[in-house]
């Protein structure tokens, strides 16, 4: 970077990529967390204090009172996400603080979570790799945990952005008929011949599979309510990769327990890493801990996304994932 004789300071709130962080180090004096907890926003402001530069993720909340701290000295909060509901932009914006995020770089990633996740549900991956583990398997049988099988079932993708659309292309590789259902209809070439459904409940009533990929935002929480929940076909299966917020757990679980819902998977959660202990009893949901841009291609690439956001703004140019800037 090397256009400041002195490097900027910067504080790291949660572990990066060893390779992330050794080009954090290169570019910044870098202060980091070293034992990776998850900080409390006071805890943030009182570690950060003279930073230019505050790297966060979604498990930090960078709220007002730790940008109103911090302001005297910070430039940008770059966060390790797609989503920044967790920082207060309203803040950053009047204190003149840049916001920097990692878009369209997951896709593939949280694509195939989402797939892993169907997967899982729908063929009783939970029950089955617990039978084996605790040698309770009695052996093959005909009617031993059967399963629904994907070809040829209605998949409807609440939110059909990049990483909707990468689900899409999966599904439809499994046989799937495909809908979807967003704010306004895709153009052909992007919708690739999926279904539109301007009203959700009708897409819910179309839909065996629920995959819930839309955006975090205030207006869509407890949108997967019980009344939502009665919309879908008897047995169908409900999948979650955006927010937990968006799902209300007491609805869930007993569409779960009574038989409702065949299965759910669910890689998200509300109050994480906090969850509702009664997933844990149940046996037809499929349980992941947020993990879905954990690879290793794809946490470097959020890493370099950031690291050449910032690059560019110390050289006097704006980048694409600067937020408020497309």
């Amino acid at each position: 970077m090397a256009v400041t004789a002195t490097k900027p300071k910067a504080y790291l709130c949660r572990r990066f990529p060893k390779a992330i962080e050794a080009a954090l180090g290169e570019r910044y004096q870098l202060q980091v967390n070293t034992d990776d907890s998850i900080l409390r926003p006071e805890q943030i402001a009182q570690s950060a204090q003279g930073s230019e530069i505050l790297f966060a993720s979604a498990t930090e909340q960078i709220n007002a009172d730790v940008l109103r701290q911090l302001a005297p000295t910070l430039r940008y909060v770059a966060t390790l996400s797609v989503g920044y509901n967790h920082i207060d932009m309203a803040t950053a914006q009047a204190l003149g603080i840049g916001v920097l995020h990692t878009p369209d770089v997951l896709s593939d990633a949280c694509a195939e979570i989402a797939m892993m996740l169907m997967l899982n549900a729908c063929r009783r991956g939970y029950e089955a790799d617990r039978m084996v583990r605790t040698d309770s398997w009695p052996g093959w049988s005909p009617t031993q945990l059967l399963g629904l099988g994907l070809k040829g079932r209605r998949v409807l993708i609440f939110g059909m952005g990049r990483i909707g659309r990468e689900i899409a292309t999966r599904a439809r590789a499994f046989g799937m008929e495909i809908h979807y259902h967003n704010r306004r209809a895709l153009a052909d070439d992007l919708a690739q011949g999926a279904i539109y459904h301007a009203d959700f409940d009708d897409g819910l009533r179309n839909a065996d599979v629920l995959v819930i990929a839309a955006p975090g935002s205030p207006e869509l929480k407890g949108i997967i309510n019980a009344e939502r929940i009665a919309q879908l076909p008897e047995n169908a299966v409900v999948i979650n990769i955006s927010r937990g917020e968006l799902v209300d757990d007491d609805a869930l679980i007993q569409a779960l327990s009574s038989g409702k819902l065949f299965a759910a998977g669910l890689d998200v959660y509300a109050n994480e890493p906090n969850i509702d202990p009664r997933y844990r009893e149940l046996d037809n949901v499929f349980l992941t801990p947020h993990i879905g841009s954990a690879t290793h291609e794809t946490r470097d690439a959020m890493g370099w996304l950031l690291i050449n956001g910032l690059d560019a703004l110390y050289q006097g140019t704006t980048p694409d994932n600067l937020l408020g800037t497309r």
